[in-house]
Formats: structure tokens, sequence, C-alpha cells
């Protein structure tokens, strides 16, 4: 796998995040460096974590389907492609909104912001659930990595310091500007991922 794709695919798996990200920034007062990064590393952490636990499970039988570990990948970066794809296109409103913050406190809804809003909790009982639920992704990635032969380590470490980067950045916008990007990150990223995936499948298939 080249540099340019593990980048776009980097950028496609932390989409997740960076939406989720946008989502607590925008229950805070004040969206201060401690606080982005503390969301970064929850998130850049575990989509680090993930795609290692898929390598080290499918390294096991991955050379007993070479002759087709191609479509595999294929079908598994489009599947998470694809869903990503349709998530962005469902209305979600408030209260279903994927965030810690028990008081819905999105800037779009009619009336604006909420008079006695609470914070979005950023301590581990509310941000591992979320943290895991936003990687369950790259651990199918990962699954893809042991077929592709992807050399594991500096693969997971980019992917891990491009979400925590895209989270903390995700944290101001979401503080700043409210929820409008969340779906279309959601969309870019799962484009994203189809793509990777068909390019995979055509360089093994036609080249």
């Amino acid at each position: 796998m080249s540099f340019a794709e593990l980048f776009f695919l980097a950028i496609g798996l932390s989409m997740d995040a960076f939406a989720a990200a946008i989502c607590i920034g925008l229950t805070m007062a004040e969206a201060t460096v401690i606080k982005s990064l503390t969301v970064g590393l929850y998130f850049g952490i575990f989509q680090a974590v993930m795609p290692v636990l898929g390598y080290m499970a499918a390294t096991q039988f991955a050379d007993k389907i070479a002759s087709y570990d191609h479509w595999i990948a294929f079908a598994l970066l489009c599947f998470l492609g694809g869903r990503m794809i349709m998530g962005s296109f469902k209305k979600k409103e408030c209260p279903d909104r994927r965030c810690p913050a028990k008081i819905c406190d999105d800037r779009t809804c009619p009336g604006g912001k909420k008079p006695g809003h609470k914070e979005a909790s950023l301590k581990p009982a509310q941000m591992l659930p979320l943290a895991i639920a936003t990687s369950i992704d790259a651990l199918v990635v990962g699954v893809s990595f042991a077929f592709l032969r992807v050399d594991i380590v500096p693969a997971v470490s980019f992917i891990g310091g491009t979400t925590l980067v895209l989270s903390m950045g995700g944290v101001k916008i979401g503080n700043i500007f409210g929820a409008r990007f969340k779906s279309n990150a959601e969309l870019a990223g799962g484009i994203v991922l189809v793509l990777i995936g068909s390019k995979i499948l055509f360089e093994h298939v036609f080249l």
C-alpha cells in the first residue's frame, strides 16, 4: 500500500471520530487545547489499536486465502464505506445524536442554544464507549491490512496520529460552527473507503 493510499485511508477512517468530535465540541462552552487533546487521544489511540487487533487475528489465515485476498479487502472497504455513505443521508434529530452529552445542545435546532445545557463529559465512562464505537471500522480494516501484507506499525501509527489531529480539529469546529459538517464528513469518509477498495481490486485484477 502506497503512502497516498494510506493517507486517504486514514482520512476515511477518521471521519467517524471527526463527526463525533464535532458533536462533543458543540456542547462545550470553550474548546480548550486540553479538552481537544483529550478527545483526540481517546479517538486516536483506539483508531490505532483496533487495526492491530484485526491484523493479528487475520494473519493466522491470510496465507490460506492469498488467491482472493484482494476481493476480501475490496468487500470490507466497500461495506464500511457504503455504511458511512448511507449513514450520512439519515436525518438525525438532536436526541439521536451520537454524543455523550445528556442534554441536547445542537446549535442547528430551532431556537438555537438551550439554556442550562450540559457539557459533554470527557470521563472514561463516557468517552471509552464512544471511542470504541467509532473505531470498530478500523478493526475490520486491520483484517484487510493482513491480506494486503501492510507494514502494520507505521500504518497504525499514521492512522492514529491522523485521527488525533482531525478529532482535535473537530472539537474546535463543532464549538464554533455547530454540527453542520457532521454528515458531510461521514459522506466524504465513505466515498474515500469505497474508492480505495475499488483501486485495490482494479490493481490485482487488471494490472
